[in-house]
């Protein structure tokens, strides 16, 4: 049975001294990242040379894509705001733990079952969306676009703000689509979906999903746009199972 002894000015001062851990933790974790800079921008980078680990396994023709500066202060901002990012990455277990310990105590203990399940899964498979968008989208992205011309005459100079701005942006969107199957999860547990409904709707989920993965990478190569609509594909189907094992539940 839940307890509740605190008062709401209590509830905001263990909120408070929460929130000033977790940024605690962030802040410790991106000035690491950021005095780390070689490392950290060495795995940045990687996915702009033909030696990256992807380009090696397709076998792709030997590239190397020259970024450049164009801001007096822009190196040192994108140092930063990587650097941040670098640093909520790598503490975001942590956040999750006080976020958890401070939502607790006003839990049943069937309840906290339930929130450590999806929490873990939904922070698993946002890892998951990163880091396909890290090994596969992304590379294949920069490829196609930092090496097209409509000329030879017109050679591309790609700046490190739009190649970092891509890298973050892509990465957050390819975590936040990987988060499908705990969404279905989540509403074919309250009823709302069921799997039936959602194989009945797959031709219409396949176009959908064919839209966002052209969202995703704005690319004529369809073999990229397979790429990226694939593993959504792939969410989609093992979303229809966890509803269905759901609902049997």
């Amino acid at each position: 049975m839940k307890t509740d002894a605190l008062t709401f000015w209590d509830h905001l001062d263990v909120l408070r001294s929460s929130l000033i851990r977790m940024g605690v933790a962030v802040v410790v974790f991106a000035v690491a990242a950021f005095c780390l800079k070689e490392p950290l921008f060495s795995v940045v980078l990687a996915p702009r040379s033909s030696d990256f680990v992807t380009y090696r396994l397709l076998g792709v023709d030997p590239f190397s894509i020259h970024l450049m500066n164009t801001g007096l202060t822009e190196q040192f901002m994108i140092h930063m705001r990587t650097a941040i990012y670098a640093g909520l990455l790598v503490a975001s277990p942590y956040i999750l733990y006080e976020l958890f310990r401070f939502v607790s105590p006003g839990l049943y203990q069937n309840e906290r079952h339930y929130v450590v399940w999806i929490v873990g899964a939904a922070y698993v498979m946002f890892l998951m969306g990163t880091l396909i968008n890290y090994f596969v989208v992304f590379p294949l992205t920069v490829r196609f676009l930092g090496t097209y011309q409509v000329s030879p005459d017109v050679a591309n100079m790609l700046t490190l703000q739009s190649y970092v701005d891509t890298l973050i942006g892509m990465s957050l969107v390819m975590g936040v689509v990987f988060e499908l199957p705990v969404v279905c999860g989540l509403l074919g547990r309250m009823g709302l979906i069921n799997s039936r409904m959602m194989s009945e709707y797959r031709r219409h989920a396949i176009v959908a999903i064919l839209v966002v993965a052209a969202i995703i990478t704005p690319t004529t190569d369809m073999f990229t746009l397979f790429v990226v609509a694939l593993p959504i594909y792939l969410l989609y189907e093992l979303s229809i199972q966890i509803v269905r094992c759901t609902r049997k539940r």
